[in-house]
């Protein structure tokens, strides 16, 4: 399906870690070893913020991410505090820069892995629960962008967790009313700048894979002789950026991921209904 990691913490260049490390979202598009799909080439997307900036700055293309040369050139340039990176492998949507993550909304930035089954039966619902505010402003035609124009919806900018419970339990209902089996599966990041989630959820209960780095010596380990990674600094990843396992801890099943600098809590996820 996709691959995406989140980062928090310090500033640091955008390619110490989307494309430095050994097993980074990069090589993962290329070659993942834990997605649905080997290869995740069907574009590549990243989002990120910057102190004197309202809003994050955002670049997303068609191409894959080992063939990106702007991608290469501009990670080489682009020091944040927090982005959000993806590597799409469509589902069935076209393969455009619109359907490209991640989304963006004011300061808000949306990357997911995953699909709704059923997508042709329950979009047409799914639509017509849209705010009419941000109905005009979707642009492409993935189940994703949808999903954060649900959320966006039912509040995502004051409540975060309570909003993206309720986009799941609609979705939820609208495909057992169309006859759906499963319809959610769903790996999500989010940010608005000064905080990082993240939702491991499926509707059978087997969701994709989803980690976190425990604490500052994992991303030591990735890269051991950069010194600006902040005693705060946090990522959360598809998976892993290395092959040291046992430096990632694995997002229990329908969860809810927040992480304040150093701290990183994690809840029960709950589908409601709106």
């Amino acid at each position: 399906m996709c691959r995406w990691m989140g980062y928090s913490g310090s500033p640091i260049l955008l390619e110490e870690l989307l494309i430095k490390p050994t097993h980074s979202l990069v090589v993962q598009s290329l070659s993942s070893t834990e997605g649905v799909e080997n290869t995740n080439g069907d574009g590549f997307g990243v989002g990120w913020y910057a102190p004197e900036q309202s809003a994050p700055g955002v670049y997303k293309s068609p191409q894959p991410g080992w063939n990106d040369r702007n991608l290469t050139a501009i990670a080489k340039h682009i020091r944040s505090p927090m982005f959000l990176a993806h590597a799409r492998a469509t589902t069935g949507t076209p393969v455009q820069q619109t359907n490209c993550h991640p989304f963006d909304h004011g300061r808000w930035l949306f990357v997911h892995n995953g699909l709704l089954r059923g997508y042709e039966l329950v979009k047409r619902a799914l639509v017509l629960e849209v705010a009419p505010h941000l109905y005009y402003g979707i642009e492409g035609t993935t189940d994703s962008e949808l999903m954060f124009n649900l959320a966006l919806t039912f509040g995502l900018e004051k409540e975060p967790k309570s909003a993206l419970e309720r986009m799941t339990g609609l979705v939820e209902k609208i495909g057992k009313d169309c006859g759906v089996s499963d319809p959610v599966q769903m790996t999500l990041g989010i940010s608005n700048g000064e905080q990082l989630f993240a939702v491991r959820y499926s509707s059978e209960h087997q969701s994709r894979s989803l980690y976190h780095s425990k604490d500052i010596q994992s991303l030591h380990q990735l890269h051991p002789e950069l010194l600006e990674f902040s005693e705060d600094a946090r990522v959360v990843v598809s998976e892993p950026l290395n092959q040291l396992s046992d430096e990632w801890a694995k997002v229990p099943e329908s969860s809810w991921v927040e992480v304040n600098g150093k701290d990183i809590t994690v809840q029960p996820f709950q589908p409601q209904l709106p």
